[in-house]
């Protein structure tokens, strides 16, 4: 996509940003998939605990994604799904939204990549997030990263997400054994997680999605 600029975003920008969460969140069939921050929540990612990034078309703000610094303290905190020893030291990727009109040109994983170069990533171990079940676009943004399911559990009061995380520091390996799950049967997946398994690749089949579970050593 041509013409298309980045900036890191502040507190000048808030009201560029809440509107176009708002019509991101206003367009989609199902308004479930996406867990909307609020003002104080996108206050605490410009001003002190994280980063955001913009894309623009001219002065128009097209796209954004975040990443986060959470409180080591919080409730849920995905650096105990993923097995974090020092949870001060996890980030999380945050929410991304892509203005409608501009959705199909890659803008969610272009910005993945380029927000990851503002933060220092010698200062974390685990790159976390939470996507819901059949968000096939956000998955497929998760697993192209490299990042990996390592839990499938209610999150955020009640809300089923899959728990995605990368290690930074270590390579994880698997042995050779791998099962393929539907989406939709979440027990299933549960089981496996529960027994080791991680969840490595996003696979369509016929008529469903399905994620490819391996084993880790």
């Amino acid at each position: 996509m041509k013409d298309v600029t980045y900036k890191q975003l502040s507190l000048a920008e808030m009201e560029e940003i809440v509107a176009l969460q708002q019509l991101v969140i206003q367009s989609l069939e199902d308004s479930t998939i996406l867990q909307p921050l609020s003002h104080a929540e996108l206050e605490n990612i410009l001003e002190n605990n994280g980063v955001m990034l913009g894309a623009f078309q001219g002065d128009q703000l097209i796209a954004c994604r975040a990443l986060l610094k959470p409180d080591p303290t919080e409730d849920e905190h995905l650096g105990v799904d993923a097995g974090a020893g020092d949870l001060s030291r996890v980030l999380y990727q945050e929410v991304s939204f892509v203005h409608p009109a501009y959705r199909g040109y890659g803008l969610q994983r272009k910005l993945g990549e380029r927000v990851m170069e503002l933060v220092n990533l010698a200062d974390f171990d685990f790159v976390c997030a939470t996507v819901k079940p059949f968000n096939i676009a956000s998955l497929k943004d998760k697993f192209s990263q490299g990042m990996q399911v390592v839990a499938l559990k209610t999150k955020y009061g009640g809300k089923l997400r899959y728990v995605f995380a990368k290690r930074l520091r270590d390579h994880v390996q698997f042995i050779d054994d791998e099962i393929v799950i539907n989406m939709g049967n979440i027990e299933d997946q549960q089981k496996f997680l529960a027994q080791g398994y991680t969840g490595t690749q996003l696979i369509q089949t016929e008529d469903n999605w399905a994620v490819i579970y391996k084993k880790i050593k």
